[in-house]
């Protein structure tokens, strides 16, 4: 029978006399086999293969430490033997096929941990790190479920924020031909700005807002501009909502937020350059002694039209 056999009967409390505790001399064994009952799974392996490292498993094996025996000369370890046939695979060769799954490797860095095989347990861990490595997220975007929430992680953010709000079932009227594909572009479009500038620039969902396709953008906390993409046409006899795509506006609006990246306090000749269509906006009525703030930028693509932009035959 060849070393890394493995019986995996589960065997059944039987009735007679309690486990015998007893200590093996070194060299007592020699070569010979010996049997291992590890959580009802049976191996069969040789002192040789078990006192190969400077493990648990030499101090049982070398006299070292007491192994309990049942009646019919099975040496008892009370651990799961799902993995011991790997363990005793390494013993014999230094080096194992690890497991394909995460798991499977954390449960087998348990047993080596155990068996105090640090060559194993490293192993595990540099594979651990690189499965890691291997399937981490490029990007992580949030998605807003609250107000509160969507103010504590633009308030916290250090870096600057593009929010894209979507919602096409808060509609009061039917949609154009063209709205779904429009929607779905201004979605892809949000997917591939938060890719190409992931690490710089900080991209949420929304889902639960008021508007149906709304982009806003922020910089040290507060919003600097908002694109709205939703306009009501007037067709016959009835209105429909109609969602734009202004691709070349959500460009530019993104490279402009870039400006308010880390430092907090960005370059003041810039902000300037940004800023100054805001400040020759039209003042409030109590101008006197009244410090004009920061506007936000307001691009409505709302445009209320009389026609109907579907093509003959819809």
């Amino acid at each position: 029978m060849s070393g890394d056999t493995c019986l995996t009967t589960t065997l059944c409390p039987a009735a007679g006399p309690k486990p015998k505790t007893c200590s093996l001399k070194a060299g007592s064994l020699g070569n010979k086999y010996v049997r291992l009952n590890v959580g009802g799974s049976l191996y069969y392996t040789t002192v040789q293969v078990l006192t190969r490292h400077d493990t648990m498993l030499k101090a049982m094996f070398s006299g070292r430490m007491e192994v309990l025996t049942d009646k019919e000369g099975w040496i008892l370890i009370d651990r799961c033997g799902k993995h011991f046939g790997t363990i005793l695979n390494y013993l014999r060769d230094d080096t194992i096929a690890l497991p394909k799954h995460r798991q499977e490797i954390k449960e087998l860095m348990a047993e080596a941990k155990y068996y105090l095989i640090q060559g194993l347990v490293d192993m595990c861990q540099a594979a651990l790190q690189d499965k890691q490595e291997l399937y981490e997220p490029v990007c992580s975007i949030p998605i807003i479920t609250s107000p509160k929430e969507e103010e504590r992680l633009i308030e916290s953010s250090m870096k600057p924020v593009v929010k894209l709000l979507y919602n096409r079932s808060n509609n009061k009227y039917s949609y154009t031909s063209n709205s779904d594909d429009n929607l779905l572009k201004n979605i892809e479009l949000f997917d591939k700005l938060s890719l190409r500038f992931n690490g710089r620039v900080l991209f949420i969902k929304d889902v639960i807002g008021d508007e149906i396709c709304c982009w806003s953008f922020y910089g040290q906390g507060r919003k600097l501009a908002e694109v709205c993409c939703t306009s009501i046409v007037y067709a016959t006899e009835k209105k429909q909502t109609k969602v734009e795509f202004p691709e070349a506006r959500i460009y530019e609006e993104t490279l402009n937020v870039l400006l308010y990246e880390t430092p907090r306090v960005p370059d003041n000749s810039l902000l300037e350059a940004t800023s100054r269509s805001r400040s020759q906006a039209s003042h409030s009525e109590d101008d006197e002694g009244f410090e004009l703030r920061d506007r936000v930028r307001r691009i409505h693509v709302k445009r209320y039209s009389t026609y109907d932009d579907r093509q003959l035959g819809h």
